[in-house]
């Protein structure tokens, strides 16, 4: 591929309005739910040691692939936990247990948390389907849901008023091409690029884009390495015009430029794109799939919740954010406590999150982080935590008959403007709050 094809098409504007969506990673993994939560995914990427990101990944959703490795906690709590118990077991648990879950009844959850759209994941890099599927696994017997999952939540999230979309791992499935995945080298060398898989995957996508015409393609790791992606997302953006897919079909091939991708997709890290939209993905806690390790210590708090996508909207980018239920269905307390709060959040002062665009970050002159968005000829202003008598923060002069607000209340405050510097009063005795937005009109 030598030039990038679909490179004039436009971003579609309802997901650059969206801002948030809730991603989920449910399968047979929620059986053991075990990883190690010793360490931030996001600090072992940081530090760039890929040994000991796969050794110590806080991921229930590797299990199998953590558990293959020598000497990883993985390893040693199954051996403890299950002796010779088999993957296979779990799946067999995974199908009876989760066969109870209605997934429909996890959307009005999301709905009240603001989200706009619902990524769940179809199929991970254990190979087991969530959907039901006419393609079945070649390599395993009944590796497939009970129910059809997908069908039930994409109805339900749409119902809603959402919109839909899905994961599937184009690049790794251990039923074709087992683990161990012990660094980054062999992570690429686990990919399958023979003609069995590559019909396989091709099948499953066009199944799912056929059935659900889901509104982003997200895929993960990489693609068939004799196959080139733009056929797949050509056929995906004739069946779903307004579609969007991510960058991770061949993550070199965008980086050089020569593959199209709609959104970068940040894991477990805020570092913007500076050549197209992008996503930040995590879990909630430290693991995308349910982790019965994590506990309040390893959760970031309701406020940093909040903040973290305020941060990433005034810098131009979406959150993705994962939910990881239990293999009976059961969202953990933890996440529901961080949803409930943000759509709260997201009630009184959404109009300085939806459909506006970046304006950047900065500081007010008592240290507090300020965030600025805009949208239609009004400036938002977020500023972290509740102020109390006035803020003051840099910024363009408003225009003359400017009217300040504070979101939740139409009042005007009374403010100036002098030397580069917006002064707002603010009423007395705010409530503890995670941030505080106002209008600036005029």
């Amino acid at each position: 591929m030598s030039t990038q094809q679909f490179a004039d098409r436009p971003l579609p504007q309802w997901y650059d309005d969206a801002k948030l969506g809730i991603f989920i990673h449910w399968g047979p993994y929620a059986v053991p739910c075990y990883a190690p939560v010793d360490r931030d995914m996001g600090d072992l990427f940081a530090a760039g040691n890929w040994a000991e990101v796969f050794k110590w990944s806080p991921y229930t959703e590797w299990y199998l692939n953590s558990w293959s490795l020598e000497g990883s906690p993985t390893a040693a709590h199954h051996t403890a936990t299950y002796g010779d118990r088999t993957y296979e077991s779990f799946v067999d648990e995974f199908r009876s247990r989760s066969a109870g879950v209605d997934t429909a009844s996890w959307a009005p959850l999301f709905q009240q948390t603001g989200a706009q759209y619902v990524v769940p994941v179809t199929k991970h890099h254990d190979g087991f389907l969530m959907w039901h599927s006419e393609v079945p696994n070649p390599h395993r017997n009944q590796w497939m849901a009970e129910r059809d999952h997908i069908a039930e939540l994409a109805a339900a999230v749409r119902t809603a008023g959402m919109r839909f979309g899905l994961y599937y791992s184009g690049g790794l499935d251990w039923t074709f091409q087992p683990p161990p995945i012990r660094d980054l080298a062999s992570l690429f060398g686990n990919i399958p690029s023979d003609e069995a898989y590559s019909e396989y995957a091709t099948a499953h996508v066009r199944e799912l884009i056929a059935r659900f015409s889901p509104s982003v393609l997200w895929n993960d790791i990489g693609w068939p390495t004799n196959l080139d992606p733009n056929d797949i997302i050509g056929h995906y953006y004739d069946a779903v015009p307004d579609g969007v897919v991510n960058d991770r079909f061949n993550l070199i091939s965008v980086m050089q430029g020569t593959l199209h991708a709609d959104f970068n997709t940040p894991e477990y890290s805020t570092k913007a794109s500076d050549s197209r939209k992008w996503e930040v993905c995590r879990g909630i806690g430290r693991s995308f799939g349910y982790n019965r390790m994590e506990s309040e210590a390893t959760y970031p708090t309701v406020d940093e919740v909040i903040w973290m996508l305020v941060d990433i909207v005034a810098r131009g980018g979406n959150l993705l954010l994962n939910v990881g239920p239990s293999a009976d269905g059961q969202l953990p307390l933890a996440q529901i406590v961080r949803l409930t709060a943000l759509g709260w959040w997201l009630r009184v002062n959404g109009d300085a999150i939806y459909g506006t665009r970046a304006g950047g970050v900065g500081t007010t002159t008592d240290g507090r982080a300020v965030c600025f968005t805009n949208r239609a000829g009004v400036q938002y202003a977020v500023v972290q935590g509740a102020p109390h008598d006035e803020v003051r923060f840099a910024c363009e002069q408003p225009g003359e008959g400017a009217e300040v607000r504070m979101l939740g209340n139409s009042r005007v405050l009374p403010h100036t403007w002098s030397g580069g510097e917006l002064r707002i009063e603010i009423p007395d005795h705010l409530p503890a709050a995670p941030a505080t937005a106002f209008s600036i009109s005029g």
